[in-house]
């Protein structure tokens, strides 16, 4: 596969990504920059972590307006895979590819620790080869990860089987202590109803090496190419 990696301002984990893609996964990776209207082919998108634009006004607010972001919601439209982490899944609520948003974490304070997580679909490019029963032990770093949505649009949620993650503990209970933000129903990531756009808070590519002794970010890559081709 070609991954298309958009660099704004302020991004921060888009050489982390890169890195595991490249490295670890064995893919074609081009780099996006921001003012950029080209996709350059890609076959996926993602958005990386960081603090795009300084997170002034709302995390992603600024970005959501960046001319690649235009190519990136036609991409989508059209049915293109769109991946957005942490900040790149404020991004993506912002531009509306996503429902809901994300609201400061609960204690008013950033959060940079491993958190435990496990899928709650396997229908889903991301998590169909993940063990819903497995919990992923993910590094979390961010300010405003405490997922919100209305009534209405927690419902569609479940109805249409759109959660991807939940928080949870080490032994893969959903409880309020494994909720490290205060997100609603302890949703740590969704999908939108086409199935091809995902957004999660967790960092994955922080969870991908042998060297920093934590590979089960591995397992949502790994999910990724073995059911799509090159």
């Amino acid at each position: 596969m070609k991954f298309g990696v958009v660099v704004f301002p302020g991004s921060n984990c888009d050489e982390d990504i890169i890195y595991v893609l490249e490295k670890i996964m064995g893919q074609q990776v081009v780099r996006l920059w921001h003012k950029d209207h080209d996709l350059q082919g890609a076959d996926f998108i993602v958005l990386p972590g960081g603090f795009s634009f300084g997170d002034y006004l709302r995390s992603g607010a600024i970005a959501r307006f960046s001319p690649i972001m235009t190519e990136v919601i036609q991409f989508a439209a059209r049915g293109g895979y769109v991946l957005g982490i942490c900040n790149g899944f404020q991004v993506l609520t912002e531009a509306g590819l996503l429902q809901g948003a994300l609201l400061h974490n609960e204690n008013r304070k950033f959060i940079c620790r491993n958190i435990y997580m496990k899928a709650q679909t396997t229908n889903s490019l991301i998590t169909a080869q993940i063990d819903p029963e497995r919990a992923l032990k993910i590094p979390i770093a961010h300010g405003e990860g405490n997922y919100f949505a209305d009534a209405d649009v927690l419902k569609s949620l479940y109805d249409d089987d759109l959660v991807l993650f939940k928080y949870c503990d080490e032994y893969g209970m959903v409880t309020p202590e494994s909720n490290p933000n205060g997100s609603l129903d302890s949703i740590a990531g969704i999908t939108n109803i086409n199935r091809n756009v995902f957004g999660f808070m967790p960092h994955p590519e922080r969870a991908s090496d042998a060297l920093v002794a934590n590979e089960d970010g591995l397992a949502i890559f790994e999910s990724i190419l073995s059911l799509v081709k090159a």
